[in-house]
């Protein structure tokens, strides 16, 4: 008997072996759970092509929005761990939404295989250029002195321009009604357009407001100051460690997959952003080129739904 189990676990060795030495052999899908035109779907398309170039295979892009990003996480979940159905983690698929939703399709702790994290963008905190304070002294000054007056924007309840938002809100003690909508579009174009004062949002979307003067740029995400706002300073520097969290932008497979298929995969998009063209493609978004190792994307996802869940936990949140 534990000949014929040995035999097993050894034939089962090989095939794993002999289907990664195969791969791939057909086209690749990395699916985008979001509608086209984000970040998760500019970072996916810059990577795709040269990615499919590294590995000898084509990598297609398809888009699968709904549920905050939900429906086409929860596919990429369900599909078999063969290596050809891939998807794009977020903060929002892995963390934020998982810390709030109790009716998860998918277990964002074990129903993934991390591959690489990509890049992470900084989000920035802004206001209308009508809000009464122009740096972020005054803007929580003024916050304080009127509790309750003013309003944020976010793509939605349970993502990570809410929670982001509610955490800063407890590290600083002030009260902001929130205001969400069914994406992050609408809820920029109302920001813009003075309907709500407040945003926490991603650099690449917002930054032309910005430059344009149709936002207010007070604090940001980040490492390090931005070199196109060289003047906003990071919530590090603010005394806000804990909020100064980027989103990121990863490469998940199924749960399951074998270790050489996540290795091909991981070094093929490793590669790929070795291309200075492919870099400045994801720099000129905002973001900042990661290319880390399955470990490292992983503990990334864990601290992250850790964070969010004692946001969801302190701030007593919950889906509209």
């Amino acid at each position: 008997m534990q000949r014929k189990i040995l035999l097993a676990v050894g034939l089962g060795v090989l095939a794993g072996l002999a289907m990664a030495q195969g791969y791939p052999s057909k086209v690749v899908k990395l699916q985008v759970p979001f509608a086209p035109g984000g970040t998760t779907d500019i970072v996916a398309r810059v990577i795709a092509e040269p990615l499919g170039r590294a590995m000898g295979q084509s990598v297609v892009i398809e888009n699968k929005a709904g549920g905050g990003g939900l429906v086409g996480a929860n596919e990429t979940a369900k599909a078999a761990p063969d290596g050809y159905s891939l998807g794009m983690a977020t903060v929002s698929t892995t963390a934020a939404n998982p810390a709030i939703n109790p009716k998860m399709p998918y277990n964002a702790e074990t129903d993934f295989t991390p591959v690489i994290n990509i890049a992470a963008t900084p989000n920035v905190i802004a206001v209308h250029p009508s809000f009464p304070a122009k740096n972020y002294k005054d803007f929580v000054a003024a916050l304080k002195r009127s509790p309750g007056k003013y309003s944020y924007s976010s793509s939605g309840t349970g993502g990570i321009g809410h929670l982001q938002t509610e955490l800063w809100k407890t590290l600083e003690g002030v009260y902001v009604t929130h205001i969400p909508y069914s994406g992050a579009g609408p809820a920029l174009r109302d920001t813009v357009g003075g309907q709500v004062e407040i945003i926490f949002d991603n650099v690449p979307s917002a930054l032309p407001h910005i430059k344009a003067g149709r936002l207010v740029a007070l604090a940001v995400a980040a490492p390090q100051r931005l070199a196109a706002l060289p003047e906003v300073p990071t919530f590090k520097e603010l005394g806000l460690e804990p909020v100064n969290r980027m989103a990121y932008y990863g490469i998940v497979g199924p749960r399951g997959m074998p270790r050489d298929v996540v290795d091909k995969i991981n070094a093929a998009t490793r590669k790929a952003l070795e291309d200075p063209a492919v870099r400045k493609r994801i720099e000129d978004t905002g973001s900042v080129v990661l290319g880390n190792t399955p470990e490292q994307f992983a503990l990334q996802m864990k601290d992250e739904l850790a964070v969010y869940r004692k946001v969801v936990e302190s701030a007593k949140l919950k889906l509209d």
